[in-house]
């Protein structure tokens, strides 16, 4: 699953890659005006509490794909080339300038994270416009030659794309039937991807959530997740070496944890994603699953002899066992549920699978 950080010249976009995948871009990765990858660990407490009770000899994160993209400039918007990148993307991270510094320039000379979302988006929706409005295009001129009775239906299917994209609205909004799904599946319509905004503020204005709540209430209609961020803070506290310093820091800044954190798992939201967790004295591992995936899914997430061999699954829920402290108090209290083939895996759930091959 890949999430992509988009963003408009200085917004920030670069330091927060580096922080979420800790891979600092080479100048030829840089002037490549590609796509650079990287890899970015989920921090969840739940895991780091699981590791404290078994102590194992290894463990594992969940980890997501992150990749940065060139700033929209201008020329790259006007070459779209970044739009089909973009199209390849499970969901997109837009990192919104809404610091202000004398000495760091702003593209349109002033700082003004609404203006700034609103051309953003602007730009997206009429990609996706330009692109159904040509594909109508060739479908008529097919139609007029042949009558054939699929183009005709994905014709009807791109004027409701169309009449959706003219009302300026994203298509993530739209209801599609399982059949329109489908025929969108091959189509590079960027719009239909969710979206977290992550609202790039100065350290001293981290306890200040007044334009995080209005940006809210304004990108409510529009399903939008925002995260308030500060990328210079959270560089420093990626360079404490020890952890009562950077709770200090977070201590003085108001928050409980880097927001940095908090970012990892609203794109694992955002991804409609859920995590299960395996746990012992051998390695204590998060995975991610589509949310409302079976048992056997989640076996064959970790391995596909798990789900073709699969018998049964022994389902502790996490609280349960942080609640009672063992594994033994967990079966003593009656809480160790044996789950089949028709169980809908939940978050959190921590699961020991039973199979044959």
């Amino acid at each position: 699953m890949k999430i992509g950080l988009i963003g408009l010249p200085q917004s920030g976009k670069k330091t927060l890659f580096e922080l979420l995948t800790n891979h600092k871009p080479t100048e030829k990765e840089l002037s490549s005006q590609k796509p650079i990858k990287g890899v970015a660990e989920v921090k969840d407490p739940r895991f780091d509490r699981l590791v404290s009770m078994y102590a194992p000899k290894k463990e594992a994160r969940a980890r997501i794909e992150v990749e940065l993209f060139p700033k929209l400039e201008k020329e790259t918007i006007s070459k779209g080339e970044i739009f089909t990148g973009i199209n390849e993307l499970d969901a997109i991270c837009h990192v919104v300038r809404a610091f202000k510094d004398d000495s760091i320039y702003h593209v349109d000379g002033s700082v003004e994270p609404k203006r700034d979302i609103d051309f953003v988006n602007s730009e997206l929706l009429l990609y996706d416009l330009i692109f159904v409005e040509k594909r109508i295009e060739r479908l008529e001129d097919k139609i007029k030659q042949t009558k054939e009775e699929a183009a005709v239906k994905e014709k009807e299917g791109l004027v409701k794309l169309k009449a959706h994209l003219d009302r300026t609205l994203p298509l993530r909004l739209l209801e599609l039937t399982s059949e329109e799904k489908k025929m969108l599946s091959s189509y590079p319509l960027v719009t239909r991807k969710d979206m977290i905004i992550a609202l790039n503020v100065s350290e001293n204005d981290l306890k200040d959530t007044g334009l995080l709540d209005e940006l809210k209430c304004d990108l409510a209609p529009l399903k939008t997740d925002l995260i308030q961020i500060s990328a210079k803070a959270e560089s420093e506290i990626a360079r404490m070496e020890s952890e009562n310093e950077k709770n200090e820091f977070l201590a003085l800044l108001g928050i409980t944890e880097p927001a940095i954190n908090i970012l990892t798992r609203s794109s694992i939201k955002v991804l409609n994603l859920i995590s299960f967790f395996t746990v012992g004295d051998d390695e204590v591992r998060q995975w991610t699953i589509r949310a409302a995936s079976s048992a056997p899914e989640a076996a064959g997430a970790i391995h596909t002899d798990l789900q073709r061999g699969f018998i049964r699954a022994e389902v502790m829920k996490y609280a349960d066992l942080v609640t009672l402290g063992s594994e033994g108090k967990v079966r003593e209290a009656g809480k160790l549920y044996l789950k089949g083939k028709d169980y809908i895996v939940e978050d959190g759930d921590i699961i020991n699978i039973r199979f044959s091959v």
